[in-house]
């Protein structure tokens, strides 16, 4: 199947789309995540390298993406070395993206849909990706070989029924 124009994330409360919705200017989508460099094949430095950022994308009322807030913050090393306190990675990416919410007027949590859309910061890939579902020894993907959606860098995918849940 096909995906659609614009593409329904639905809003999950204790979950990963925990931090979505609508403000005063259009749709949000914000997220603490993190994420290899494109290219880089994981080795026994691999937690040097996996960097933790905070990202907010916003989005028109239509769903056109119109700019995006992304901060590196630090690594899994870092916070392996001080995994408690203010001072931590996490608790640094989870205050910057407090402050992010905090900054869209008329902030409201709920379901968006929006377009897809790409860019790359830090040689990370950011964005809501279109692909094509691979196909298994039958011939079939597992959505028949239609068109999915992945959160890049989340590992979110979205697929037909096109009902805003995720797979990951």
């Amino acid at each position: 199947m096909t995906a659609p124009e614009t593409i329904p994330i639905a809003h999950e409360p204790g979950y990963r789309t925990d931090t979505i919705g609508r403000y005063a200017d259009g749709q949000f989508l914000a997220s603490v995540s993190y994420a290899f460099p494109e290219g880089y094949t994981p080795g026994n430095d691999w937690a040097e390298h996996k960097r933790l950022y905070t990202v907010l994308h916003r989005f028109d009322p239509e769903g056109r993406h119109t700019g995006s807030d992304i901060q590196y913050i630090g690594t899994w090393a870092g916070q392996l070395r001080r995994p408690h306190g203010e001072d931590s990675v996490m608790a640094r990416a989870r205050a910057r993206l407090a402050e992010l919410l905090d900054g869209l007027p008329g902030r409201a949590y709920g379901d968006i849909a929006v377009r897809p859309f790409r860019l790359t910061v830090d040689d990370v890939l950011f964005g809501l990706i279109v692909e094509r579902s691979e196909k298994n020894e039958e011939g079939e993907g597992a959505d028949g070989g239609g068109e999915r959606a992945e959160l890049y860098p989340d590992g979110l995918g979205f697929h037909a029924p096109w009902d805003g849940l995720y797979d990951t």
